[in-house]
């Protein structure tokens, strides 16, 4: 089973981040045919040295096809990963971040779930960690199986992002990513899930989230709060959640949206992450 992954980097990236998110697929137990990454806009000079280190690198060992996408301005995630999709080669699309390491054999379980399953979309455990990857902060965990994941994708995102794992004709059928600021891939889930698709979670940890104070700083003020709120009536107009479901998502996103940092965090690293 051929897969491609799917990444995005703009401008503010860390290059060493960057490169360390890259080698982790360059190390994969089973290796991707094609490894897509979209330049969301212009780069600094040192990210777009760690870019050419792994175009050389792919030229020279011939074992992965490293396709670069270059947009001329910063578009966003989803539009950059629309971007990166039209172009990915494999019937497989596992999304990877910028920052972000991948176990040695993430790939290798998410395709053998895929299999064995018959699944259309499979992520799994994230750890996120803070200076280095023995830093574990908190352990995000989600939902097995297809019917607890349309149970809980009522309420909740029901898929981590970073480490997802899809077939393309699902993500293509579903109308890829669309724009709702802060919830794309929330979004393309309900979508996709709204039309069939089948999910599956890997219990086991398969990635390492960068995770620090600005994660939580994200998650917060009242411009996230109005974004939330606005997505979770989109859902219920959708038929995807219920008028409960609406009340009590809409009422948690404005409670802990709008709660100092510290408490945030908190709430997410004991009560939203096990």
């Amino acid at each position: 089973m051929d897969y491609t992954v799917l990444m995005s980097v703009y401008e503010k990236e860390n290059p060493v981040y960057l490169r360390e998110s890259i080698e982790s697929i360059w190390n994969q137990t089973v290796l991707p045919k094609q490894f897509v990454l979209v330049k969301d806009g212009p780069l600094n000079e040192s990210l777009e040295r760690v870019i050419d280190e792994y175009e050389q690198k792919a030229r020279k060992e011939q074992l992965i096809k490293f396709t670069v996408v270059s947009l001329s301005e910063n578009q966003g995630l989803g539009p950059a990963l629309n971007a990166g999709l039209k172009v990915a080669e494999c019937d497989y699309i596992a999304r990877m971040d910028s920052d972000d390491i991948a176990f040695p054999d993430r790939c290798e379980r998410q395709l053998k779930v895929l299999k064995e399953q018959n699944v259309d979309i499979v992520s799994g455990t994230l750890l996120e960690f803070g200076e280095n990857i023995e830093d574990i902060q908190a352990v995000k965990t989600l939902p097995e199986t297809d019917a607890e994941i349309l149970k809980y994708a009522r309420r909740r995102n029901p898929f981590n992002h970073p480490c997802v794992m899809f077939k393309k004709q699902t993500i293509e059928k579903a109308g890829m990513y669309q724009p709702v600021p802060l919830f794309e891939d929330y979004d393309l889930w309900a979508r996709a899930l709204l039309n069939g698709a089948k999910g599956y979670n890997i219990k086991e940890p398969v990635l390492y989230m960068r995770a620090g104070s600005n994660m939580y700083l994200r998650r917060g003020g009242f411009s996230y709060v109005k974004k939330g709120v606005t997505f979770r009536l989109k859902l219920r107009k959708m038929g995807f959640s219920g008028n409960l479901d609406f009340l009590v998502s809409a009422a948690g996103q404005i409670i802990f949206g709008l709660v100092p940092n510290g408490v945030r965090k908190g709430f997410y690293k004991h009560i939203l992450r096990r």
